[in-house]
């Protein structure tokens, strides 16, 4: 089984009617009346990323139904055996952009089906239009000796039926005004490969203590219209997309609902920018995803240049999350634009816990605007449970004062106070970090609740930025973190 950062789906290599590392098959027709038709090949190793299977759909079909197999040979040591995902698109064509697309499920389903008033999760309900389908094919990993897939396809005939017309979620709950919201940008249901029902997530994210989630499926904006009912008051609902390409995933966070953002092409195709564009057109925010994780196609290739935020710490930490911190913090110049960092639990199924880890943004209401708003800007920390909750800010003269995220402009040699406070967190110890590094570090009390202080000045810290940390598993390591936060700069701005 794949884990919950190893579902990727095929891709597809630069603008036009096809890709141009396709590959198209021969089409495949259905004689009068004729109901099934079998496909069968073989796909080599160094196979296309996505694999085209023609279909002419006649008039008056009610419904496609697909199956698909393929084989998974033992391979030896260190290879890479069989990993096929599999989705569709209609007559509109296979242009990026998705005019066509009608839904993807990966690897994570072996049948899908769609007509006018219903689909498999993952796949939208729609008119079945005659003319040229395409079955997407996404040769994830090939074994030495190929890859061997057999596809079914089904059609029912019949009236059309209507399809519903999508109810989505509101951008507003009620809120506190402004006030420090929870929330968790990076989750998966049975509409893309996890496990959980859209019900399932509600409930889990107010188990957790979270103000607002994000559904983020892989490569499917299908789920948008399946919350109906699950939003309420204390909880809002965001809705956005994991775009999972061959060179790094990364989450569209608040998207106007509705949008389908592509995810076929590579960092090589000089695409990226174009898609990145596409997110910001939508209301939402550019989000790569577990930079430094460790399954194919999971690294982050494309750069920050587009970026709105960067997910930093990506379910129970582990060492690739401290690795994407490292590299995080080593761009905090103080120079410029910055990108500030962000937390999801990227949880699938049990036992992955919805909210661990959480952001929390500091949001003028509990909309979708103040939120987005909040996030990018960098007005927020990570923690990894609702029970855990930071203070942090740095004075100087006159009552100055600023907030994670902020600037506060204190001259180079007048002395900055810099404060954190904690709940939540027993055993663990406090750390402040700045541009040159670790500079501070302080036991928490017992209880897990106490406060922090250090004075520095401008000149010594261009910014500072706080960690707490549990004890090191091992001598000599860095404990895993309970929360860290975005950073304060100190100074005037460049």
């Amino acid at each position: 089984m794949l884990s919950r950062r190893g579902f990727v789906a095929g891709t597809a290599g630069t603008a036009g009617a096809l890709a141009a590392d396709a590959f198209v098959t021969p089409g495949v027709s259905f004689a009068a009346g004729r109901t099934e038709r079998v496909l069968r090949g073989t796909l080599p190793p160094g196979s296309p990323d996505y694999v085209y299977l023609p279909v002419e759909v006649p008039h008056g079909v009610r419904e496609i139904r697909v199956s698909y197999a393929y084989e998974r040979p033992a391979v030896p040591p260190g290879t890479r055996g069989n990993a096929l995902d599999i989705g569709v698109f209609d007559e509109r064509g296979t242009e990026l952009g998705g005019r066509g697309f009608r839904g993807w499920s990966g690897g994570a389903r072996a049948e899908f089906f769609l007509r006018a008033d219903d689909a498999t999760p993952g796949y939208l309900p729609g008119p079945v239009r005659a003319g040229t389908w395409h079955l997407a094919l996404g040769p994830y990993t090939v074994a030495p000796g190929g890859l061997a897939y057999t596809v079914t396809v089904r059609l029912a005939y019949g009236p059309a039926g209507r399809t519903p017309r999508p109810v989505y979620p509101p951008g507003r709950a009620r809120g506190r005004g402004r006030a420090w919201y929870r929330g968790d940008c990076h989750l998966h249901t049975v509409y893309s490969d996890g496990r959980r029902t859209p019900a399932e997530v509600a409930a889990a994210a107010r188990a957790a203590g979270l103000d607002f989630i994000n559904s983020s499926e892989h490569n499917t904006h299908a789920a948008h219209r399946a919350w109906d009912g699950l939003w309420g008051d204390d909880l809002l609902i965001l809705t956005g997309e994991e775009v999972t390409t061959r060179t790094g995933h990364v989450v569209a966070v608040g998207t106007d609902p509705g949008t389908f953002v592509d995810w076929r092409y590579r960092a090589r195709d000089n695409r990226f920018g174009h898609f990145a564009r596409e997110i910001r057109r939508a209301g939402g925010l550019v989000v790569p995803a577990h930079p430094h994780a460790t399954c194919v196609g999971c690294s982050w290739r494309f750069g920050f240049g587009e970026a709105d935020a960067v997910e930093v710490w990506n379910g129970p930490y582990t060492p690739d999350d401290e690795v994407t911190l490292a590299d995080w913090d080593a761009t905090l110049t103080g120079r410029g634009r910055w990108v500030p960092a962000m937390g999801g639990s990227d949880a699938h199924r049990e036992p992955q816990a919805v909210g661990e880890p959480q952001t929390v943004v500091l949001a003028d209401d509990l909309t979708r605007e103040a939120v987005l708003a909040g996030l990018r800007a960098g007005r927020s920390y990570v923690a990894e449970s609702a029970a855990v909750s930071l203070a942090f800010s740095a004075t100087g003269g006159r009552g100055a004062r600023a907030g994670i995220g902020d600037r506060l402009p204190a001259p180079p040699g007048a002395p900055v106070t810099v404060r954190l406070e904690v709940t939540g967190a027993p055993g663990c110890t406090a750390h402040l970090v700045t541009d040159q590094g670790l500079l501070h570090t302080a036991p928490l009390p017992a209880s897990g609740t106490g406060a922090v202080e250090w004075t520095t000045t401008a000149a010594y810290a261009a910014h500072v930025r706080a960690e707490v940390r549990h004890p090191p598993a091992l001598p000599g390591l860095p404990g895993a973190l309970a929360a860290f936060t975005n950073p304060v700069f100190l100074g005037a701005a460049p």
